[in-house]
């Protein structure tokens, strides 16, 4: 087999242009584009501020029906979780020895009458003959004397029959409110006493009803600060609105009003109570029931805000969010953001009006790098919830109505 050499230079032309084609293609290739962004330009916006508290539910009236005599129960007369009116008989007590002290008190007022009635003419005719020294002066002064006693023991016997014609009121047990009722803790044929005012049974009226609210006096002296800074204004001291959300997550349907916020701390949570009052015609809440408090406190007419894809959170936990500066470099910030709306940070601090944030793209850059900022096209948020009747979701900060009882409304 014969092997032919090929000659020197026809190795070096080849190996020539293979080197040129390759740098060739290496100076063709296109440089790397600047990325492109979506930014949104943050502005100060007028933005309600709420707070979300939890608190329980309690009645409007609460009346406990004690016995007020001794006896024995004969019957009941209304049906348990029922409606009640005021002054609707609910127990009947074996009125007979209240009966018999009635009449042995109106025997005794008759005695005391007539006995009145003697008195009384022996002192007339004993003034008639003192004039005339036919009696001493001291018969006169003892028959008037008689007189007066006779007279008080007609107001004793009086006042024991009216004592007695009482007590034999209470043998019928009404309700003190209208209301419903709730379980009777005794039966017909019980023995119960006034001495330990027996508990029989008790009638809440639950149309309207109390929101017992509470909430960190941290938060209300935040609320007062911004107040004072001109930063949220509010809509004066009744204009306060509540919304509920029940225990199933639905929101309740009436639209409550604050009454009044305590004014003492409490020493063991360092909170403070709220209260506000809800219709509650279809007695949907009952007393007990845990809600939740949406509180409008007033408006922020400098609020900046981010859509919550544009804020991200450091391994410290604090909020960052990427900005485009003029020169379309972008830069790092660390923001204060403790509340949201909507689909959106309330950003307190770390922004300022005009700044660019990156909500589209942020994985393509890093700090330091050039990119092309645009127009971020972001879906519209839907209203929901309590968004949609007005209510944004909750801050930390105390109610408008909170913060005027506290500072002197009293």
């Amino acid at each position: 087999m014969r092997v032919e050499r090929v000659p020197f230079r026809l190795i070096c032309a080849a190996t020539a242009a293979v080197f040129l084609a390759a740098c060739g293609q290496k100076q063709s290739a296109p440089p790397p584009q600047t990325p492109e962004v979506g930014v949104v330009t943050v502005e100060p916006q007028v933005v309600p501020v709420t707070t979300e508290l939890p608190g329980r539910t309690s009645a409007f009236l609460v009346a406990e029906v004690r016995a007020r005599v001794d006896g024995i129960v004969l019957r009941r007369e209304f049906t348990e979780g029922a409606e009640v009116k005021a002054g609707q008989r609910l127990y009947k007590i074996d009125p007979a020895p209240y009966i018999a002290a009635l009449n042995n008190a109106k025997a005794t007022l008759a005695k005391a009458q007539a006995n009145l009635a003697t008195t009384t003419a022996q002192a007339s005719r004993y003034k008639v003959l003192v004039a005339a020294n036919a009696v001493s002066k001291q018969d006169y002064d003892n028959a008037v004397a008689a007189q007066g006693q006779a007279a008080a023991d007609v107001a004793a016997g009086k006042a024991a029959v009216d004592t007695a014609q009482i007590n034999l009121g209470y043998t019928d047990v009404t309700s003190p409110i209208t209301g419903r009722i709730g379980i009777s803790s005794v039966t017909p044929g019980a023995y119960v006493q006034a001495s330990q005012a027996t508990l029989l049974s008790t009638v809440q009226q639950l149309d309207p009803v109390y929101v017992n609210l509470t909430q960190s006096s941290l938060e209300g002296l935040k609320l007062r600060r911004e107040i004072q800074e001109g930063r949220l204004k509010t809509s004066g001291i009744h204009a306060a609105k509540v919304t509920l959300v029940l225990e199933d997550g639905r929101a309740y349907a009436e639209t409550g009003k604050l009454q009044f916020s305590d004014v003492t701390v409490d020493q063991t949570t360092g909170s403070v109570t709220i209260r506000a009052i809800f219709q509650n015609k279809d007695r949907v809440l009952l007393p007990g029931m845990f809600v939740r408090a949406r509180i409008e406190e007033g408006v922020n007419e400098k609020a900046l805000l981010v859509p919550q894809i544009g804020v991200t959170h450091d391994q410290k936990g604090q909020p960052t969010a990427l900005v485009v500066g003029p020169d379309d470099k972008v830069s790092l910030r660390q923001l204060v953001a403790t509340t949201t709306y909507q689909s959106n940070w309330v950003v307190e601090s770390g922004l300022n009006p005009g700044d660019r944030v990156i909500v589209q793209g942020t994985e393509k850059v890093r700090p330091g790098a050039t990119v092309k900022p645009v127009a971020a096209q972001l879906p519209a948020t839907p209203a929901s919830g309590a968004e949609a009747q007005g209510a944004p979701a909750a801050s930390g900060a105390q109610t408008a109505q909170a913060a005027s009882a506290a500072s002197g409304a009293q």
